[in-house]
């Protein structure tokens, strides 16, 4: 039983991509980052480069993954009994720096305390997330006044300021440079605007179809425009353009902290999976 690591994507697809496939829902970040980074290289979330890795049981079966972009926290699948300790140390060993780590809870937790052992950084809890998949989408009814549209770069200007106050409202732990996120956005027409009366009020967007699966997000309506449905309108109408394009299932990730949101995607018809923390380490 061993971990390895490399800095070739390639070789993880060749040798974790199956596991990570076999239950694309849970692991859809992992799916959509892959996806990202082959699509605009492996500097596409920063220059620092990406770190892969898998678990090997005893019988040779690939039984976890993860996956470090940074800014981000390293992000792990449910890791067996045993495997944290491991980790913690190849990472260290590999002179790997991490701003945090995002597992499920029990996971980031025995991670968290294996890596403070080593390395003397603590974690704090820094988000609790929940993950949803849509059953039957539920349209709202009466929808709100309006209709979805294609977010193109001449939005760019709207589009932008939205994308750092919604960075600034979730204190998001590593936002990237808008510019970036709309280039890669509008390469695949991944951004979506509900507008009424000639005024987009609410965004929401869609990450790279990866494994038959599209995860919604971000989702967004500007302070002055909330409470009249907009955000949830827009959501339904980027939902129903998944299915309607062949998704076989369609995600997406709340803050549990902002309940809401989680309100409203239940009344949309999505059901909740599974919960996630993302812990920050720290002195």
């Amino acid at each position: 039983m061993t971990w390895t690591l490399t800095d070739n994507l390639t070789d993880y697809l060749a040798t974790a991509g199956g596991f990570l496939r076999a239950d694309p829902v849970r692991n859809t970040i992992q799916l959509v980052a892959t996806e990202t980074l082959r699509a605009r290289g492996l500097a596409a979330f920063s220059e620092v480069a990406p770190l892969f890795g898998w678990w090997r049981s005893s019988d040779g079966e690939i039984t976890a993954a993860l996956l470090h972009t940074p800014p981000y926290p390293v992000l792990l699948t449910r890791l067996p009994p045993g495997a944290a300790r491991p980790l913690a140390e190849a990472l260290v060993a590999c002179r790997r720096t991490l701003p945090g780590v995002t597992a499920e809870a029990g996971d980031a937790a025995e991670f968290a305390a294996c890596w403070s052992a080593l390395t003397g950084t603590g974690g704090q809890e820094f988000r609790r997330s929940r993950l949803y998949e849509l059953g039957r989408l539920i349209a709202p009814s009466p929808p709100p006044p309006g209709a979805a549209r294609a977010a193109a770069a001449a939005d760019r200007d709207l589009i932008g300021p939205w994308l750092v106050a919604f960075a600034a409202e979730i204190d998001d732990i590593a936002s990237r440079d808008p510019a970036e996120v709309l280039d890669d956005r509008f390469s695949y027409q991944g951004l979506t605007l509900w507008e009424t009366g000639g005024t987009a009020v609410a965004l929401a967007g869609a990450n790279r179809p990866a494994a038959g699966t599209v995860r919604i997000g971000p989702v967004y309506t500007p302070p002055g425009h909330r409470r009249r449905g907009y955000g949830s309108a827009v959501t339904a109408a980027v939902s129903q353009a998944a299915l309607d394009a062949g998704a076989g299932h369609v995600v997406l990730f709340t803050d549990l902290a902002n309940p809401a949101s989680n309100s409203v995607y239940l009344r949309l018809g999505y059901r909740p999976v599974e919960d996630r923390v993302v812990l920050r380490f720290g002195s």
